[in-house]
């Protein structure tokens, strides 16, 4: 009942540009801040950028920055990432989460609702 569901994954060229999205259903998503988050085969969860309700959003990692954007739509319950200049270290599966607040917390906190995760792949 309660979901989210990412979309826009796919295999990129090194330098190319991917836009993925995440929607949600089955609760208020205007209590939610969303994050982004990415995983690699054999690394931890690394947090690449959250959104709070009212748009205000912030970086969790140096890596993303200049290169990775967050928007959100709440009349469509959907938030998106938008990624460019993308480098082979950015495969990895992408999660979008859902934490109950008006603010982002950090990257660690326990955000409360997770999608299934897109499949990104950068390789020439």
């Amino acid at each position: 009942q309660l979901q989210l569901v990412e979309a826009g994954g796919g295999v990129v060229q090194p330098g190319g540009s991917l836009r993925l999205s995440c929607a949600a259903s089955g609760f208020a998503f205007n209590y939610y801040a969303i994050g982004w988050f990415r995983q690699a085969p054999g690394k931890e969860r690394e947090g690449t950028l959250c959104i709070a309700n009212d748009g205000g959003s912030i970086n969790y990692a140096d890596s993303v920055k200049g290169r990775f954007t967050i928007s959100r739509d709440n009349a469509k319950n959907t938030v998106y990432l938008e990624m460019r200049s993308l480098k082979p270290e950015d495969t990895a599966i992408y999660y979008c989460a859902a934490f109950w607040g008006r603010q982002c917390p950090p990257p660690k906190a326990k955000y409360n609702y997770w999608g299934q995760g897109t499949q990104v792949t950068v390789s020439s």
